[in-house]
């Protein structure tokens, strides 16, 4: 909420058209499985909940260019190729420009592969045909969900969730780190709560906006899952009695406390704690297009505030812009000798690394520079930040504290995927996501302080 003075309380407030739409997006049981270097089989036994694909349509009320966001359970993009097959494909069909489009993953680590280059693994012949399916999904989902179109208000609350730990422990020599639980340092625990209602009053549906890992379940699960996202939803949409979706947030360095496990009852749990929080925020939210403010001193035993309820101003205020933000590169070796590395290796886990990097590397290309695509859109006085990478939580704190009294929802892994965006006093230390990032230290600065102007500029 903004507030004008202590006594006028606005919370933001934005008027369009919406539409929802959900489906399934299981695969095939068979298709190639293994997320994790440290996994010993390739392939998945079964689902512990429906993996879902939901689409978002919103158009503005004086007509004109809709905004389409689409959220689906999967973990990743390898091949940047495959990402941006679907994501065109949708373009073209739908005649969106690209920014109007977002494309948002969970980043479940208990998902099928969505890597065509993994074709000639245990499974991997599924890989092209669910792509096939996604894109169709995909496609079917907008169009219902322009079809389902009805006037309505999108309001939008923090709140705070203590899911999220810090997950860069570092080691007795000070200098290297490891991937898990750090109880030593705090956790962005802010949470992001968005509420649809229509005209009537009836809920359309809900966002969850949070950072953390969906890395509950790990090597030893043998099930497709959404992780905690997936309890997440059922336990808001049985209160709202409307669909929930979930913006994965800036979360480089952020997981549950307990995670690297194969008990689905504890991503379970994950899931209820970030939706009981989410749903602490939808019963304290002020009515639809309402705001609340002092209204009067009324003389008693004690000398009362008497406050009302007033109606606010309709806001329909809308726009988007994709942006491109020139970031640095580290020294990286070329995607030949990268190649010719991996196709050397014999460790499992080591060309499990060497793949991804090879990928990344021919995502960046091989000069000392590349552009970071970022989408803003403007709905009412809130924002979204979407952007491929996994920055860490720096991004979105920065942001907020930049623009206070903005409600900005930051999410991770839109539109593609390279890497991770460490904040630059990490660089130099012996830490996962410093040592597998084509980024050189400041890039994540850089890619924040571009943010910041373009949103003061939008």
């Amino acid at each position: 909420m903004k507030e004008k003075d202590v006594r006028t309380i606005e919370p933001d407030y934005f008027k369009a058209f919406f539409g929802v739409a959900e489906a399934s997006i299981n695969p095939p049981q068979e298709i190639y499985f293994r997320n994790w270097g440290a996994s010993a089989w390739d392939e998945a036994i079964g689902f512990h909940k429906t993996l879902k694909m939901q689409c978002l349509a919103i158009k503005p009320q004086t007509g004109g260019s809709d905004l389409i966001m689409v959220t689906a359970d999967l973990g990743w993009w390898i091949n940047a190729g495959d990402e941006y097959a679907i994501r065109s494909h949708v373009l073209h069909t739908f005649q969106l420009e690209e920014s109007q489009l977002l494309f948002c993953l969970s980043h479940t680590h208990a998902g099928p592969s969505i890597c065509s280059n993994n074709s000639d693994r245990i499974g991997g012949e599924f890989i092209l045909p669910y792509l096939q399916q996604l894109q169709e999904t995909m496609a079917t989902l907008i169009r219902e969900s322009r079809e389902k179109l009805v006037a309505g208000t999108l309001s939008w609350e923090y709140g705070k969730c203590n899911l999220a730990t810090n997950r860069d422990l570092r080691e007795e020599d000070g200098q290297s780190y490891l991937v898990g639980y750090n109880p030593a340092e705090p956790a962005d625990d802010t949470l992001l709560f968005g509420h649809i209602l229509t005209e009537a009053g009836e809920p359309l549906c809900s966002i969850v906006n949070y950072a953390c890992h969906p890395t509950t379940l790990a090597h030893e699960n043998r099930l497709f899952s959404p992780d905690f996202v997936g309890e997440m939803r059922d336990v808001i949409s049985s209160r709202t009695k409307a669909p929930c979706l979930f913006l994965q947030g800036a979360s480089g360095e952020l997981s549950p406390r307990v995670q690297y496990v194969a008990d689905t009852a504890i991503a379970d749990a994950h899931g209820r704690q970030l939706a009981y929080a989410a749903l602490s925020v939808y019963e304290g939210n002020l009515p639809a297009a309402t705001g609340y403010r002092f209204k009067q001193a009324l003389p008693s035993g004690a000398p009362l505030a008497i406050w009302e309820y007033f109606a606010l101003k309709e806001n329909a205020a809308m726009a988007m812009q994709k942006l491109e933000l020139e970031v640095p590169l580290k020294e990286l070796p070329s995607l030949e000798a990268i190649k010719m590395e991996w196709e050397q290796c014999q460790d499992r886990v080591l060309k499990d690394r060497l793949w991804r990097k090879l990928n990344t590397r021919q995502v960046v290309g091989n000069g000392t520079k590349a552009k970071v695509a970022v989408w803003l859109w403007k709905l009412g006085d809130a924002y979204m930040v979407a952007q491929p990478n996994e920055t860490y939580s720096y991004f979105q704190q920065q942001l907020r504290a930049a623009l206070p009294g903005k409600k900005i929802a930051v999410v991770n892994i839109a539109n593609g995927y390279v890497g991770y965006m460490p904040d630059a006093k990490f660089y130099g230390k012996d830490i996962y996501s410093c040592n597998t990032t084509p980024y050189a230290a400041g890039a994540l600065e850089v890619l924040t302080q571009g943010v910041i102007d373009a949103i003061r500029n939008l």
